[in-house]
């Protein structure tokens, strides 16, 4: 297939383009202003609402996920304004680009989040389940809703609602392992708030698989299929590590130092059920917290 990747750079994307690759895909990405494009690549620039439409003739997929790190700093109105932009303009302006291509792909793999859903303590959030409130579940609303114009050009939309991705060389698993190496790792807050968590493997597979399945199609919860409370993912690193998992942060704390944030991504509670993946040929790489922990951070992996 010819695919075309946006956010190539970046943790998932950068596995994504390697593994598509591999697979015999001719892959190209979409590239923004001051990047070095190479023979195929598109240039866009979503910030002025520009892009190469000639160029985005012929492609057989789009997968879309670009969009700025909503964990860089605290939430500033300046940087909700950027986070918000930064996915909902570059998704509007791509959907809508592709609705108007006499050959327009067959499907667009566009990235979501299960911030959708909000701070929703125990209860099991499905596809089915309504939005949830706040800024996180604000940005993924409107995020998902600027994929319509190519629903409606007949073009099959995926929104993938990723968990919190795990890798040994990015994301959020290599800031905790300093302090969990020393022994002074332990919960968030209560430690009773849900992770839904998957790996980048996981992350990867999945997005292949939503390409060629023509059943996806609308949200699909891209997490492991078994979450975890905060308290058992820190015992369960802290196993890993062969370290005690005992000290745990404040929520309190946690607020002094990020603000909003700290509610928002690092207290809230998601207990998020991959149900359309179960209900599909998907086979989870890693659907066990411990054994993939295992597998990440072994002796030479990354």
């Amino acid at each position: 297939m010819k695919i075309l990747v946006s956010g190539s750079s970046g943790l998932i994307g950068s596995a994504l383009l390697l593994r598509l690759s591999m697979a015999g895909h001719a892959v190209a990405r979409l590239v923004r202003p001051g990047k070095v494009p190479a023979p195929g690549d598109v240039r866009w620039d979503p910030a002025a609402g520009r892009i190469e439409l000639a160029a985005l003739e012929g492609f057989d997929a789009v997968v879309h996920l670009a969009g700025a790190n909503i964990a860089a700093g605290r939430w500033t109105p300046k940087q909700k304004e950027r986070v918000r932009a930064s996915r909902v303009k570059s998704t509007r302006l791509l959907a809508e680009s592709m609705a108007v291509l006499a050959r327009p792909p067959r499907v667009l793999v566009a990235a979501s989040a299960i911030g959708f859903y909000g701070d929703r303590g125990d209860e099991v959030l499905t596809e089915e389940s309504p939005a949830g409130s706040g800024f996180l579940a604000e940005v993924c609303q409107e995020w998902e809703t600027a994929t319509a114009p190519a629903t409606q050009k007949g073009i099959r939309v995926v929104n993938l609602r990723f968990g919190m991705v795990l890798a040994a060389d990015g994301g959020a698993l290599p800031m905790m392992l300093p302090a969990f190496k020393l022994g002074l790792g332990g919960p968030l807050g209560s430690g009773r708030q849900w992770v839904s968590w998957i790996t980048r493997d996981d992350t990867v597979g999945i997005i292949q698989y939503a390409i060629i399945d023509e059943r996806l199609r609308g949200p699909v919860n891209a997490v492991a299929p078994e979450p975890v409370t905060h308290r058992d993912f820190s015992r369960a690193l802290g196993r890993v590590l062969h370290r005690p998992a005992i000290m745990p942060v404040p929520a309190f704390v946690l607020r002094l130092m990020l603000g909003e944030m700290a509610d928002g991504l690092l207290l809230a509670s998601d207990r998020v059920y991959p149900s359309k993946l179960k209900a599909s040929d998907y086979r989870f790489l890693h659907p066990k917290l411990e054994s993939a922990l295992q597998h990440m951070l072994r002796p030479g992996h990354k």
